[in-house]
């Protein structure tokens, strides 16, 4: 059987529902298309300047938090991948003194940093050379040259833009395809002009809440406002029209077929219930879908990750 896998967003926000998908892959294999495996859950903790793609929340992760979750992805045989991405880093950054302690907590030799900085990457590369690195689709490399110079690098992965999903003259010119991850569910409309210009906003943003921490309330600077046509409504069933859609039977007929056994599903910040959808489209046999959703389900309204209001009497007279 081939490996199918998998990699999951979410260290914050999806931990309860990522860490139910693996019970669930656990206890009822039946229900999942051949293969699938959970290759790495990835994303950052808050607050973390380095973070990129997705901006954070303003809610400081503790320290017990983080050790536990790491822990816990690592006890089940799973490595934590994080996303420092922020692309407008400077040397003065790399001192930041959250992102240190992240990295020292997950310093075991079995986790990954997916990276943009030339900065950055040096830096981590130097002093935390237990972990496995690998290529942002941030980067936005979509010249075969480019993207096979990148392949050749001491990178376990490296994740191609969206934007060469499905097209199969470029990526059978890719080489070695095992170091190859894909972008499936890409929200961004095919050619998003703004792409870029997105992640470096994001950056600015990211710096803005962490100085706005020291200020007084009235000092405190304006966040840099974005908006969307697109990317901030779509969903899995809206994307399925784009070119750069990558369905469950392409993977299994096609990706996988060339060599290519890695699959990353975003939505770090996707809305709970759309991400569990988009789980069960990738994951599931289409017949076991419905029962698996349930299941997920009730057991993260049992323990409370979400409630569902419930009528109370009035009294009469």
């Amino acid at each position: 059987m081939l490996p199918v896998r998998f990699h999951l967003p979410g260290l914050r926000y999806n931990y309860p529902l990522n860490m139910f998908w693996v019970s669930l892959l656990n206890t009822h294999p039946e229900f999942f298309r051949e293969g699938v495996e959970i290759g790495s859950v990835f994303g950052t903790f808050p607050y973390a300047l380095w973070n990129g793609g997705r901006l954070l929340k303003d809610d400081q992760c503790d320290a017990a938090f983080v050790k536990n979750v790491i822990k816990s992805w690592n006890d089940k045989g799973i490595p934590i991948r994080y996303t420092f991405t922020n692309p407008l880093l400077t040397e003065e950054d790399l001192k930041d003194p959250f992102c240190n302690f992240c990295m020292e907590a997950a310093d075991n030799g079995m986790n990954e940093v997916l990276t943009v900085s030339p900065i950055l990457e040096a830096y981590l590369r130097e002093k935390y050379p237990n972990f496995k690195f690998d290529s942002s689709t941030c980067k936005e490399l979509r010249n075969v040259e480019q993207l096979n110079a990148e392949m050749a690098r001491d990178y376990r992965y490296v994740v191609l833009d969206y934007n060469m999903n499905n097209h199969w003259d470029l990526i059978e010119q890719l080489e070695p395809k095992e170091k190859l991850e894909v972008l499936v569910n890409a929200v961004c409309v095919p050619d998003c002009p703004r792409r870029g210009e997105h992640y470096r906003q994001i950056a600015r943003n990211q710096r803005i809440i962490l100085e706005n921490r020291s200020l007084p309330e009235g000092k405190k600077k304006p966040i840099e406002p974005w908006h969307c046509e697109y990317g901030d409504h779509n969903n899995i069933y809206k994307i399925q029209k784009y070119p750069t859609y990558v369905s469950p039977e392409a993977i299994w007929n096609e990706y996988v077929p060339r060599g290519i056994h890695n699959f990353k599903i975003e939505g770090r910040t996707a809305y709970l219930f759309s991400l569990i959808d988009t789980y069960c489209h990738y994951m599931l046999k289409p017949e076991c879908a419905g029962e698996a959703r349930l299941l997920l389900i009730k057991n993260l309204e049992t323990a409370g990750i979400f409630s569902i209001g419930r009528v109370r009497p009035a009294k009469w007279p």
